[in-house]
Parts: structure tokens; sequence; C-alpha cells
């Protein structure tokens, strides 16, 4: 039987949250944060489980300083408890609350009421305790009537304290801490938990630190900073996703002690222990329709965050009308000119209650099949993700998001999942996603296709462009060899796409005769009045910004041709 050093008295959050999660081992109370860790430390207890964290309160500011001075033991698991507090009185519910003067109560149970004491009692005496076993006992025995107690409903009535409000704060969520002796082994789903010693700051530090994670895809979960009490140094706490084992977090922190800080053992690790999750989650499963690279690009991401998460496609052995029956979110991620049927194919086995997530470059046409293929009961929104399965991560990429009448709360944890991976979230509406659509990709795609044909049909080198461009010209250049040194079906789709974007194509082939036939009679001041009409259309905020990113590419360009490295 283990033994388990926490906080008392008998029935509180602590000893509740050490039950849960090790209903058989034998607890060792103490008031004091301080003692816990002399009790673990020592030898007296071979864990022990402190809180770290609160909804209300957030982080518990003693518990990272003692934890951040272990000198054996790590973090090794988290347990998250509900608190229900109570309001009680010797007066019991008859009480006119005018007539409390004091409200006692632990220190870190009053400031998790701050807002409700502030509302309902703003003039009366707060009275912080340590043992509030022995004030309850006290007020009991004296018959203090002018008290109120807020505290858990099974302590208050432990001690015959009636009622005065139940659940006086909603929605309030504490985190405790597990220490160990060894370190945890990775569950697959870890966050690791470090400190930094005292740091010599300087500008810039924080950022370059966080730089190391965010470069290498690694969402950080929970950051602190403040100034070490004796040295009046930075000290930066940090809790990262995933394990200390993992290869990319390592190489992180590797990267950190020696380029970044550039001191040896500058960082201390806490431990790595399963990720909790402090947000409510309703989603407990996604299923894919198409088992590409995509689908599985996203699919690992959502396992990373704790769902569990089904592929399916024509080959797989699960098929998509027996995953649809296994989890709350159906996602269709399939080519763009076979969407339409696939949604008319599996949309009838969703139920009510369930979602469909489309992630789709057409938008107008996939909703309404989407409307009329589906229950009303199901949610739906449409997700079109402007990156590809070779991105490392989703940080600073566009994502246009369609809600629909129909989006729902499973939709929203979808889209908070983008944004906590740094997706840049665009609403549109399905019209205006595939009319700028048109501008952002169909366009530039067919620009690109045609360009190619037209080197071909007169038997241009490619190789000989350089040297007759200037900068701006080889823009076009490097669109038009990206797009074919990639997969031609995905661009095909991109051209073959339905909706409000094909206007662009057609508006802009229709200006492009009118100006060739302007050029060839040689009508200047009309090209002219032409260029200044769309100087006068476009916003100077806008040219400013885009000549500025202009220059800076011309940089990179400008370096590679003299260096050679344009046609290499």
């Amino acid at each position: 039987m283990i033994s388990i050093a926490t906080q008392g008295p008998a029935g509180s959050d602590s000893c509740q949250a050490a039950r849960q999660y090790a209903p058989d081992a034998r607890l060792l109370l103490f008031n004091r944060i301080a003692d816990i860790f002399d009790a673990f430390l020592g030898g007296a207890a071979d864990q022990a489980l402190v809180p770290v964290y609160n909804t209300r309160e957030g982080e518990i500011k003693e518990t990272f300083r003692l934890v951040s001075q272990l000198e054996q033991g790590y973090w090794i698991d988290n347990v998250v408890l509900p608190i229900h507090l109570s309001l009680g009185a010797i007066a019991g519910g008859g009480l006119d609350l005018s007539t409390i003067e004091t409200i006692v109560g632990r220190s870190s149970v009053l400031r998790q009421c701050d807002e409700y004491l502030d509302r309902h009692f703003p003039l009366t005496t707060m009275m912080a305790v340590q043992d509030i076993e022995a004030a309850l006992t006290d007020i009991r025995a004296s018959n203090r009537t002018t008290h109120a107690v807020i505290e858990s409903e099974a302590l208050l009535k432990k001690h015959g304290i009636p009622l005065i409000a139940r659940e006086v704060v909603p929605h309030n969520r504490t985190r405790f801490a597990v220490l160990g002796k060894d370190l945890a082994k990775s569950s697959g789903y870890d966050a690791t938990a470090i400190i930094t010693r005292p740091l010599r700051d300087r500008v810039g530090m924080l950022a370059d630190i966080l730089g190391e994670f965010t470069r290498r895809g690694i969402n950080i979960l929970d950051l602190q900073t403040e100034n070490d009490i004796k040295t009046q140094k930075l000290r930066i706490y940090i809790e990262a996703e995933g394990h200390i084992d993992d290869t990319l977090l390592r190489e992180a922190l590797t990267r950190l002690e020696k380029s970044v800080i550039q001191e040896s053992n500058a960082i201390k690790l806490l431990g790595s222990f399963p990720r909790v999750d402090m947000r409510v989650k309703q989603i407990k499963a996604f299923g894919f329709i198409g088992s590409g690279a995509m689908s599985r690009w996203f699919a690992s991401r959502l396992e990373n965050e704790g769902y569990t998460t089904y592929l399916t496609g024509r080959t797989s052995a699960l098929r998509p009308e027996a995953m649809i029956e296994m989890v709350d979110v159906v996602v269709i991620c399939v080519p763009i000119s076979v969407t339409a049927d696939t949604i008319r194919q599996y949309g009838r086995h969703l139920r009510d209650g369930q979602a469909l997530i489309l992630l789709a470059g057409e938008s107008e046409n996939t909703i309404n099949t989407a409307f009329a293929a589906t229950s009303p009961g199901v949610e739906l929104m449409l997700v079109h993700n402007l990156w590809g399965p070779q991105a490392l991560t989703m940080k600073d990429k566009n994502a246009s998001v369609v809600r629909t009448a129909r989006s729902g709360a499973f939709c929203s944890e979808f889209e908070a999942f983008l944004y906590k991976h740094g997706a840049d979230i665009f609403h549109d509406s399905p019209s205006r996603h595939d009319l700028l659509m048109g501008v952002g990709q169909k366009l530039p795609t067919t620009i690109s296709v045609a360009l190619a044909m037209t080197l071909a049909q007169h038997e241009i080198d490619c190789l000989d462009i350089s040297s007759h461009s200037t900068l701006t010209s080889l823009y076009g250049i490097l669109a038009m060899a990206r797009v074919h040194n990639q997969n031609p079906r995905t661009y095909a789709e991109i051209m073959a796409t339905s909706g409000d974007g094909r206007k662009i194509v057609r508006s802009f082939a229709e200006h492009l005769l009118h100006l060739i036939d302007l050029a060839e009679s040689g009508e200047i001041t009309e090209l002219c009045r032409i260029m200044e009409a769309n100087r006068n259309f476009m916003p100077p905020a806008f040219l400013h910004n885009r000549m500025k990113q202009a220059k800076a590419i011309d940089e990179v360009l400008s370096h590679s041709v003299i260096k050679g490295d344009w046609d290499s």
C-alpha cells in the first residue's frame, strides 16, 4: 500500500483528489503545503499530492516554488477535481445575511470566492484560517452566530453547520499535482514541466525561448515568470506538450541551454506526466471519411489532444457506415471533385446530436449538399485549411471557416482546436469564401498553368528566364515552378471548382484581352489611366505593406541570383 502526503482535514478537496488517484492509499494529512513536501522528501510518504492550479484562483505560487526546489522526485501525474463550495452558519437558512459580521475560510477558498463575496458581502470581514477543522469546531462550540463559513458541504455537515447557500462558485475546478520518486513513463499523451534556474535577463530572452518550441510545433500549455526571491533574477516555468523522451522536445531543451540561454544546467526538469486539460471537452471521437495525407495529418494532431480518431477510405477494413456509429464528429476530407458525392452517400447515416465537418476547398455547393443530405439535428461546418500535409504546424497558417445555422458546440470545439494550434481563422459566408478562393487559389493556379503552356509552345528554355527577367517578373516564375512541382491532381481540382470563384478567372481573362488590345494599339494614355484607377482602388496601407513584403522577397531573390543559385 502506497502512502500519500496531502492537505487535510479528512474529507478535504485534497483528500478527495488523493482517493480519486489511489483509492486504497494511506493518507498522511497536513495543514501546510510545506509540511507535505517535508514528509515526501524525508521518506515518510511514498508520494505527495498538492494543489497547483485553480480555475478561479490561478496558480498556487507556494506550490510552484516548492516544486522547483525538489532535489529528488518528479511531478508524475495530475488529478482534476470539481470544487463544490457552500456557505454555512449556525443560524441556518432563516438567517438575515446582514447580521453576518465575519466569514471564515481557508485563504485559498476565500480567493476562489472573491466574486461571490464582493457581490453579497462587500462590507463583511474575511478571516483566513490555516486549520479549518479547528475553526469549525470553535464556531460550533462558541455558538458564534455572527460567523459564517465557506467550505465543502460535507465538511459543514460534519460539524453540524446548517447550509445557507449551495455551490456559491460554479465552474470551479482545481488541478492537483502528484509527486513521486521516479520519472513517469510515456503514455502517448503527455506534458513536460521545466523551470529555469535564475537567469540574467536580456532583451528578447523569453521570445527566443518560446521560439524554440514554436518552430518545432510544440504547444506551450502553461507559462509563468517571476523574479527569484533571493537573487531577483528571472525564473521561467514552462509546461509543454510531449514527454521528455520525445525527440523534438529534447532538441528544444538542448537548444535552449546551448544557444538561447547559453548557460549549462540552466534548465531543471520537474517531470513528465499524462497531460491534463482543464477545459471541458464534449467531443470524444472523430471519424474521417478519406484516409489521405491531409486526413492523417489532422488525425495525428487530434490524437495528440486526447481525442480518439478513426480513418476510413476505399481500402480500409472499417467502413464509413460503421465508423459513423462510433464517433461524435464525422470529418469528410476527400478530393474536391468527389466531396459532394461523398456527402450524399454517407450524410444520411449521421444521427441527430452528431456533427459533420467538411474539410473542403469549395463552399456553397458543398454546404448546400450537406444541408440536403443530413438531418436537421446534425451540426454542420466547413473548414478550408490553406496548408498541405507537408506543414509542420498550423502556426500562422490561414483557415477559412464557414459556420452555418447548424454549427453548434462540437463545431466550436473543433474551431477552438484550430485556434489553439495557432491557425489564423477567417469567418466567411459560402459565397464570399468561393469568391476569395477564386482570387487566392483558382486564378493564380490558372495563370501558372497557362504560363507553363506558353513557355512550352514557344520552346523557351526555363534556364534562360532569370537572365532576362526583373525581380518582379520572377514572382510569377516562382509560382509556376511551385505549382508544377506538386501533385497535378491537387491543382486540377482547384481550377475545376464551381462557385463564385469562376467569376474571378473569367473576369481576369476578359480584362487581359482588353489590355492586350490597348497595348497592341499603342494606347499608352488609356493604359496609364487604368493603372491610376487601380492604384486609387487599393488602400494606401495595403500598397505600403505589400511593397515592404516585396522588397524583402527581392533581397532573397537578389542574393540567389548573385550566388548563381537560381538555376542550380
